[in-house]
């Protein structure tokens, strides 16, 4: 999948969830499932939590969040 295929997966509507971005046709956060990932949560786990989303709606959160990445800095502390 190219990523504007990936990207494609996402949608962000002031009328739902608040404006945050979402898995298009689920009220699933980007940043929930970016935030599940991080804290150790198996891929597949969240295949089984989530009912209805696919692989590629996960591939998808990631490839979003890379490209933020990209556009905002987070500040972290320098390391030593």
């Amino acid at each position: 999948m190219t990523r504007e295929e990936l990207l494609s997966r996402i949608s962000i509507n002031p009328d739902v969830c608040f404006g945050r971005p979402c898995i298009r046709g689920h009220r699933v956060w980007v940043s929930l499932i970016l935030d599940l990932l991080a804290g150790g949560t198996n891929p597949r786990d969240l295949l089984d939590q989530y009912p209805g989303i696919e692989e590629a709606d996960i591939l998808a959160c990631i490839a979003y969040g890379a490209e933020m990445s990209r556009e905002r800095f987070v500040d972290l502390p320098l390391a030593s």
